[in-house]
């Protein structure tokens, strides 16, 4: 089944890049050192200028890459999240929760990564088939809260994005996430056309990801 291999290779990427840029072709640029560094988890926003093509780019140019999952972020209603699928995002990233996106999601059998803070927000999600909350803005809030939420609600999946770096990572991991977004602290190289650091740290959140779900097991 799609959505349940999509959801596996989403947890199994565990740092998903968050991906802003001012044009398709920086966008297309900073996911090639991106998935170069080892990243496999790609959110594209539709922030991007025109995000479905630029999804489509991506899809088309990673299909024999099992392990790479594109999907599409900034979605904020049905028709964009009808868009980015129909372009071949495998799965739709929102700040907030919408219903109607939450059923078009469902009617394509497509993984929704919804944005919540309080229980009530995320007990409708849920309700909604919601299959992982994103907990956003990620920096407003803090890993003891994630452990908070899941004494009420166990069979939540929780995504951070939105203040995770590399010296906090652990903070969210240990307190029992299923992946983190990561936006501006991963990407800050591509400000100033530094590719060669893109990659570099691309590489470095990968490491880092890995040790700690190493010292997790052990």
């Amino acid at each position: 089944m799609q959505k349940v291999e999509t959801l596996k290779k989403l947890t199994q990427a565990g740092v998903i890049a968050v991906v802003r840029a001012n044009t398709g072709e920086k966008a297309v640029k900073i996911v090639d050192k991106l998935i170069s560094g080892g990243i496999r988890g790609i959110e594209l926003t539709f922030s991007v200028p025109n995000a479905p093509q630029v999804i489509e780019a991506l899809v088309k140019k990673y299909n024999d890459k099992e392990d790479i999952v594109i999907g599409a972020g900034t979605v904020l209603d049905a028709v964009t999240a009808r868009l980015a699928i129909l372009a071949g995002a495998k799965y739709i990233v929102s700040p907030s929760f919408d219903i109607e996106t939450a059923k078009i999601a469902n009617l394509y059998q497509i993984p929704y990564l919804a944005g919540a803070m309080t229980i009530t927000e995320m007990k409708l999600a849920l309700e909604y088939g919601v299959d992982i909350i994103k907990l956003f803005p990620g920096s407003e809030a803090s890993p003891s809260m994630v452990k908070a939420v899941k004494a009420p609600l166990p069979q939540a999946n929780i995504m951070p994005t939105g203040g995770v770096n590399l010296e906090n990572m652990h903070t969210w991991i240990e307190a029992g996430v299923v992946a983190v977004g990561v936006g501006g602290s991963l990407l800050k190289p591509a400000d100033t056309n530094d590719w060669t650091g893109l990659e570099q740290n691309a590489k470095k959140y990968v490491e880092r990801y890995a040790e700690i779900i190493n010292n997790k097991e052990s």
